[in-house]
């Protein structure tokens, strides 16, 4: 027994007790911790190695796999690549944050960094720089680094090429001379002077003259100190997108003035990704052009997304959604005929049929009501909406007695 001050006692056995079991408790409270903390940590980092007939070594690319990559094996990927290897780290970290949640708005994406101080990969880069014309850097791109990236990983097809300051001339560079390669394009306060890569000089002619699919620009600077050289660079870049791109180019420019200089490529990258797939999260007001000319025009609307500007598949679900609620008040069987559309173009949309369960129950035809509700429910094996449609499934169960 220990005497503690005058008249206070412990007895050894429960002293040591407690003791352990505090130290049980942190124990659980550190290892629950740490593998919090496991689960948290960057997805599957790997380097990818391309060789090229362009320089002697092969140059080590290092690549970035969503968390999802490991787990959906039949899911494709968007690619972003950059050609500044420091990027790797803030990239995968706002793509980390950017995509958790659904995809939203930053659709998963595969993350590819160029290798630090590569020879022969820095010797096509300067001669992209000083030499109009050559495309070297280009060919590299277009015939060994895509095709890899794309043979080793599930890739959709929808790539990005992302860069800052000298990296982002070469980004107006790319899109310029061979808009082919990527599909979107974000520049943070590209280095333009002096003839930089020539893309002051030979882009009124390239941007009027482009063909193909659809192409994203995201174009940026600020009035920091680093960039005062260039804003009369910017400034005629500016006008030249203005006055010379044609349809195929989707663009916006963008001035983060009183921001850091460093922070460019953090604002540039976020409000381009933003913009990119605005397009893919956006919903379609009922009352819009394309939704007042009913469910095929909006299902057409998608499939030219799909086809002509994303090249992966870009649901038409909740714009069909939207159109439907529209019409149940007014005009039920209207917003039944929606809903059917819906599930004929997509008949494991759960939601769907949820809605369209709703209408039949609120029109007194409880035996469809039931049947759709069932549908929704083996739609889906998300947690949330199982609850919700077997309460629902429930109450029309209880109705129709």
């Amino acid at each position: 027994m220990l005497t503690i001050g005058k008249k206070r006692y412990v007895k050894w056995p429960s002293l040591w007790a407690k003791s352990l079991s505090i130290c049980a408790l942190l124990l659980s409270f550190f290892h629950a911790s740490a593998v919090f903390a496991t689960e948290m940590l960057p997805p599957t980092t790997e380097t990818l190695s391309v060789k090229s007939a362009l320089f002697s070594e092969q140059a080590d690319f290092l690549v970035t796999l969503p968390d999802s990559y490991t787990k959906q094996t039949d899911k494709r990927y968007v690619v972003l690549f950059d050609l500044h290897p420091r990027s790797h780290l803030y990239l995968t970290g706002m793509h980390d944050w950017m995509s958790h949640n659904g995809g939203w708005p930053w659709l998963e994406t595969i993350i590819v960094t160029a290798p630090d101080g590569h020879q022969g990969l820095g010797e096509l880069k300067k001669r992209a720089i000083e030499q109009q014309g050559d495309q070297a850097l280009l060919d590299f791109f277009e015939q060994d680094l895509l095709p890899a990236i794309d043979k080793r990983y599930r890739t959709n097809g929808f790539r990005i090429f992302n860069g800052f300051t000298g990296n982002a001339g070469l980004v107006l560079y790319s899109l310029i001379n061979r808009p082919s390669l990527f599909n979107a394009y974000i520049a943070a306060s590209p280095v333009l002077s002096t003839d930089f890569a020539y893309v002051l000089n030979d882009a009124p002619k390239m941007l009027k003259n482009m063909q193909g699919k659809p192409r994203f620009l995201f174009v940026s600077t600020s009035d920091s100190d680093f960039e005062q050289r260039q804003l009369d660079s910017f400034a005629r870049l500016e006008d030249i997108i203005q006055t010379n791109a044609n349809a195929k180019l989707n663009y916006q420019i963008k001035r983060f003035d009183g921001s850091y200089y460093m922070t460019q490529p953090i604002l540039a990258t976020a409000l381009g990704i933003e913009k990119i797939f605005n397009d893919v999260h956006t919903v379609l007001e009922a009352d819009s052009e394309v939704s007042q000319q009913g469910s095929k025009a909006i299902l057409a609307y998608y499939k030219r997304l799909s086809d002509e500007v994303y090249g992966f598949d870009v649901p038409a679900i909740d714009s069909l959604l939207a159109l439907g609620n529209s019409l149940v008040k007014a005009a039920p069987q209207q917003a039944i005929g929606v809903y059917q559309d819906t599930l004929k173009s997509y008949p494991k949309a759960h939601s769907a049929y949820h809605e369209l369960a709703s209408v039949y129950a609120a029109t007194g035809k409880m035996t469809q009501a039931i049947e759709a509700e069932q549908q929704a429910l083996a739609s889906t094996d998300h947690p949330f909406y199982q609850n919700k449609y077997t309460k629902q499934l429930a109450a029309f169960q209880n109705q129709a007695k």
